[in-house]
This record gives C-alpha cells, sequence and structure tokens, in this order.
C-alpha cells in the first residue's frame, strides 16, 4: 500500500471524526436555521446522525483531489466505499446493540463512529492503492454519493415515517 496515501487515510480518519463531532451541534450553534439542516443533523434521530460522516468526508475528500490526485486512483470509488463502510457500521452497530441491551448507549454510538471512520478511511487506501478500475465503476460511485448527499438533504425536509428518521427525544420527524 502507497504510504504516502495510508498517511492522508489516517489524517482523514481524524480529520473527519472531529469535523463531524461538530456537525453535530452546528444547526443549533447556527440558530437552528432551515436551510443549513440539509448538512447539519436537525434531531436525534439514526438518519440525522448519519450525516456526521457524510459532510466531513466530502470535504476531506475535496481536499485530497486538490493535493494527492496524482498519487491515488479511484478517488470517488474509493470515497464510496469508505462512506458505506461508516454508515454501515454505525447502523449495524446501533440495531444490534439497542436490540440486545434494549437502550441507547452514547459512548457506543461514538465508538462506531469512530470506527467506522477510521474502517472506511483504511478501505479507502486500500483501494486509492490499486489500479485504476473501470471508468463505469467511477459513474457508479458518483451515482451512489450523489444521490446519499440528496437523499440527506430531501429526508431532512421530508422524512419518512420510519423509526430511522424519528428523533429519539421528542417522538417527532424532521426540523423540530
Amino acid at each position: 500500500m502507497n504510504k504516502k496515501l495510508l498517511k492522508w487515510e489516517i489524517f482523514g480518519a481524524i480529520f473527519i471524526s472531529i469535523v463531524g463531532a461538530l456537525f453535530h451541534f452546528m444547526f443549533e450553534w447556527l440558530g437552528s436555521w432551515p436551510p443549513i439542516g440539509g448538512i447539519f443533523p436537525v434531531n436525534e434521530s439514526v438518519w440525522e446522525h448519519l450525516k456526521l460522516p457524510y459532510w466531513p468526508l466530502i470535504i476531506y475528500s475535496l481536499l485530497e483531489l486538490k493535493f494527492i490526485k496524482v498519487d491515488s486512483n479511484n478517488l470517488i470509488f474509493a470515497k464510496t466505499l469508505a462512506i458505506s463502510i461508516d454508515l454501515s457500521v454505525i447502523l449495524i452497530t446501533f440495531y444490534t446493540y439497542t436490540a440486545i441491551l434494549g437502550v441507547e448507549l452514547l459512548i457506543i454510538d461514538i465508538l462506531s463512529f469512530i470506527i467506522g471512520v477510521f474502517i472506511g478511511q483504511y478501505v479507502s487506501a486500500k483501494v486509492m492503492s490499486l489500479g485504476e478500475k473501470a471508468k463505469w465503476v467511477s459513474y457508479v460511485s458518483w451515482i451512489i454519493f450523489i444521490t446519499l448527499g440528496l437523499l440527506f438533504i430531501i429526508f431532512t425536509y421530508f422524512p419518512p415515517n420510519l423509526p430511522i428518521f424519528l428523533d429519539s427525544e421528542s417522538g417527532m420527524y424532521g426540523i423540530i
């Protein structure tokens, strides 16, 4: 594996974890202004917490695109895999431990977020170290990545009446 890429991805995991943690509070800190709700979590639902790795990963990926593009292959594919891993670890961990314990534990939620980010960034480094993939892989990755961002925005304002969108504190959906 390319050591330069691995260093970038480890730093990225730290960046995404810190910025994601800050994003948790930004909606409230910025006056709960509805137009920013698509980026920052607007309530305590599981869905809204999935924004925590997504948007910081985009910010960090743009930095990588600028500074390491010539040293990496498959950037969008690598980042699509990374965010898929991040979100999967968060969801699987949350629904598994709450089904077993019957309660939500903040420390497990935080750890699953951080672990998911680090695993995702490690896989990202591995994928970017590989030979270049077929163009269709990049196209599909772009579609997945952009669709996910659009869903975060749309479901912030028009959340389906499903448990993943339910704010566990208020019992409401979407912007409260």
